[in-house]
């Protein structure tokens, strides 16, 4: 028993760090640079969010109730993308490819999730003003 559990934690592990990795196989590693002082991002990154994000996410990123706790349907409501949430810890490349491709496809092996992926829905540079815009409303710290 105790390990099949090893084995599975191993496992689980090592998919993260796959998974990881073919995000910064697929794009080279820079090609991504989301400039929160660039004021025409951040405005029209505003706007995009207030259309786009902000039904799910908060009008002030604060994301939704209880959005550590799984829905009865299994999934996870949306996060805060302010400070009080983990989005800040992640690389401009993972937060650029999460929004463009959905967490399902960057999670992997039938994730589910209500966020759509935006490929097709908003332009990479869209995708990078929205990011730009979060990113002002972190900390300096952040």
């Amino acid at each position: 028993m105790v390990r099949r559990r090893l084995l599975l934690a191993a496992l689980a592990a090592l998919a993260v760090v796959a998974g990881g990795l073919y995000w910064y196989v697929d794009r080279p590693a820079g090609a991504v640079v989301i400039d929160a002082t660039d004021t025409d991002a951040v405005a029209e990154g505003r706007e995009i969010y207030a259309e786009h994000c902000a039904a799910c996410h908060g009008a002030n990123l604060e994301g939704q109730p209880d959005w550590r706790r799984r829905l009865p349907n299994g999934r996870l409501p949306a996060p805060p993308h302010d400070a009080t949430s983990h989005t800040w810890h992640h690389p401009d490349l993972h937060l650029f490819e999460l929004t463009k491709r959905g967490p399902a496809a960057f999670v992997g092996r039938g994730y589910q999730s209500d966020m759509p992926a935006y490929d097709g829905i908003l332009s990479d540079d869209e995708i990078v003003a929205v990011l730009a815009y979060i990113k002002s409303r972190w900390p300096a710290t952040t």
